[in-house]
Formats: C-alpha cells, sequence, structure tokens
C-alpha cells in the first residue's frame, strides 16, 4: 500500500475564511476589555475544547527558539499569567530571558490573539492560591514530576506520583510544591488577528505608548495600528 503524498496534501489543504472582518472602529478602547469579550465569545464556543490553551514561544541560550502549549489561568490588567515546574525548560529559558510570545489560535472563529511582552514570576502567594484550586491528581502530579527532565519509563512516573499521594494522603491538603509558580506576562503589544478572503487578514494591534508594558486597562497608554497580513 502507498503511503498517501503528505507534500500534496499540505499543498493543497485550503480553509475558505469568511469575510466578516475587523474594524478599528470596532475595538475596545483598551487591550483588557477587548480581549474579555473574544474571551467570552471563545469560552462560550462549543467547538473550541480548550479557548484558555495558549501556545508559548521562549528563546534557549543558543538563540534557538522554543514553543509549546500550556493553559493560560490569569488575565488581568498586569498581563496573562499561566503556571508550570520551575525548574522545566521554559522556566529556565524564561530566567535567562525574560521575554515571550503568545498566542491563542481559536481557529474555529477564525481569530487569533497574539501577546509579546516581558516576562516576571508571580508571587508565591499568588501562585499558592492557584495551586490551591487545581484537582488533586494535577496537584501530585506536580510533585511527581520533574518537568522537561529524562525519565527512563512510563512506570517511574507512575512510581513518582503514588510516592506523592503516599506522601499527602487524603483528606489532607497537598501543599504547594518548592519548585512549582507563575508567570506574568506583561504586553508591550496585543494583537487581534481575524481570517478574512484571499489571505487578506485583518490584524490590529494595540502598541504600547511607550514601548514599555503598560496597564492592559489603561486606553491611554495604548495606540492601534492596523498590520498588513
Amino acid at each position: 500500500m502507498e503511503s498517501p503524498d503528505v507534500n500534496s496534501e499540505l499543498a493543497e489543504h485550503r480553509v475558505d475564511y469568511s469575510d466578516a472582518g475587523l474594524d478599528a472602529a470596532d475595538l475596545a478602547p483598551a487591550p483588557l476589555e477587548q480581549f474579555h469579550r473574544w474571551w467570552d465569545e471563545a469560552s462560550s464556543d462549543p467547538r473550541i475544547a480548550e479557548p484558555n490553551a495558549v501556545v508559548l514561544a521562549t528563546v534557549d541560550a543558543g538563540g534557538l527558539p522554543d514553543a509549546r502549549t500550556v493553559l493560560l489561568k490569569g488575565a488581568d490588567a498586569r498581563g496573562f499569567v499561566f503556571y508550570t515546574n520551575l525548574g522545566s525548560a521554559k522556566a529556565r529559558q524564561l530566567a535567562a530571558a525574560p521575554h515571550a510570545a503568545l498566542v491563542l489560535p481559536w481557529h474555529p472563529q477564525q481569530r487569533q490573539v497574539r501577546v509579546r511582552g516581558e516576562v516576571e514570576q508571580v508571587s508565591r502567594d499568588e501562585s499558592a492560591a492557584y495551586f490551591a484550586t487545581r484537582p488533586r491528581g494535577s496537584q501530585l502530579g506536580a510533585h511527581a514530576s520533574r518537568q522537561s527532565a529524562e525519565v527512563a519509563s512510563r512506570e517511574d512516573l507512575a512510581r513518582a506520583y503514588e510516592a506523592a499521594a503516599a506522601r499527602f494522603p487524603e483528606p489532607g491538603a497537598v501543599p504547594l510544591p518548592d519548585g512549582w509558580g507563575g508567570f506574568l506576562v506583561r504586553p508591550v503589544e496585543v494583537e487581534l488577528w481575524v481570517g478574512r478572503r484571499s489571505r487578506l487578514h485583518d490584524r490590529l494591534v494595540y502598541l504600547s505608548v511607550t514601548g514599555e508594558p503598560a496597564p492592559l486597562d489603561d486606553a491611554g497608554a495604548w495606540r492601534v495600528v492596523r498590520r498588513q497580513p
């Protein structure tokens, strides 16, 4: 049986975008309000299984870009928050080069939110408050996993999980691990992308007036530009 011609399939695959469009006059005065508008629509859309799934891009010590999907767990005037093992590859990369890009790809709605900015760790108290809301299994998994480190087998990972479960038996609480916490991306730009016909997509971008991270709820701190697709 012949293998399918993947290159031909990739080259020929097309999605016909609608022509709903996005105009600057339709945007909220500040990026946080606009994000909330789009989030409300994405989170209530049954076609989008995980609306808070966000692609996080960082750079390693050699300048090689790295990207992965994480879960967005906060969006407020400061910026966008996600959580991870502080010994993971992403955390080590952010410690060395505290800048990142985020992409929320809401494909069924033919929308993307793109963010670029500076990164800092959130406080341990904030991390602990979020950690306490996680399902118990996820809490134990955070204790069991040395994220990004090599592991000999799936069985070794399962044994580490079982050890964590024995260390923190029910009904007691599972404490925040020492090496686990949150990162805040403080944007200098927030782009709203909408697919359009003939690949003439709409790209409207909030840019910080100063070029430095600014409060996302302060309309006076941002200007809006249209970029070519």
